[in-house]
């Protein structure tokens, strides 16, 4: 594979995505600006722009499934293992969301989408759709932030709940994310914590344990609370009343200093977009696809 961004691979079907959509989904390795990603493309008919998918930290593209499933199959879908996570390879040099904001955006390019494009991003990911769409505002149509906050300068989640997410274990040990699923995600998990253990482990496929330190280390210090009023695109913040990990005060405040903004407060917890996606995914096309500004 080429640093000039051509695909490795023919972009093999992929025989876990259809699950009753009626669209192929292709998976393939791009590289991009020296980065290299797995990324999966579902195509649509052309009559909305393409969505990509910002996934949540240590988490492969496939846990995201759920709610690509319960999309109109219509809509062009793009997700994608951020370096060192899932099927991407480990970077040879660390990265920021300031220098991973390009590598996706030149990502677009690759994949035959040069216009505005809708993000969607669930928690960490979440933070690279802020970045995106200020540091690449024209790419970007429209924002979903979902379960995810303003970084280093936010609302924080508690001690006992940070402690969880300074290690991947819970992506790796079925038996532990079932002991702290409820603890860590709220929701429906609080009774069911198996399911969390079904989501996170059902399907994903892991990479190294180094991919989530580095994931969490590209993160550390940033804050989009100073820049949120530059976000011009329509943006919805959806937030549950019940996520440990993001408390639902954040949400409010992304919402009152985004000037284009409205917010959507669901009952469940930090995984609803995926073990509710049924009920969500709706709301986020609605949003997508409504008339004019919100």
């Amino acid at each position: 594979m080429s640093s000039t961004g051509e695909p490795q691979g023919t972009g093999e079907p992929w025989a876990g995505a259809p699950h009753g959509t009626g669209a192929t989904e292709t998976v393939r390795t791009l590289t991009v600006g020296g980065r290299t990603l797995r990324v999966a493309l579902r195509p649509g008919d052309g009559s909305a722009p393409p969505l990509l998918l910002c996934n949540g930290i240590g988490a492969s593209l496939e846990v995201l499934q759920p709610f690509v499933d319960a999309l109109s199959p219509g809509r062009t879908v793009v997700r994608f293992d951020v370096p060192g996570v899932g099927g991407s390879p480990p970077p040879v040099v660390p990265y920021t969301l300031a220098t991973l904001s390009p590598v996706v955006s030149g990502l677009l390019n690759r994949l035959g989408h040069p216009g505005p494009v809708d993000v969607l991003g669930l928690s960490w990911g979440g933070g690279l759709a802020q970045h995106l769409a200020v540091q690449h505002r024209r790419r970007v149509r429209r924002l979903v932030l979902a379960a995810t906050g303003t970084g280093s300068l936010m609302v924080p989640a508690s001690p006992r709940v940070l402690s969880h997410m300074l290690t991947p274990r819970r992506h790796r040990d079925p038996a532990y994310a079932r002991a702290v699923a409820g603890t860590i995600y709220g929701g429906t998990v609080r009774s069911d914590p198996a399911r969390a253990a079904r989501v996170l482990h059902s399907a994903t496929r892991l990479g190294p344990q180094r991919g989530y330190y580095y994931q969490l280390a590209a993160s550390a210090g940033w804050s989009s609370l100073p820049f949120l009023r530059l976000l011009r695109q329509p943006t919805l913040v959806l937030a549950g009343d019940d996520d440990p990990i993001i408390p639902a005060v954040n949400a409010r405040l992304m919402a009152r200093l985004i000037p284009d903004a409205r917010l959507h407060l669901y009952a469940g917890g930090h995984l609803a977009l995926v073990t509710e996606a049924e009920h969500l995914a709706p709301v986020v096309e609605r949003f997508l696809d409504g008339p004019g500004r919100p």
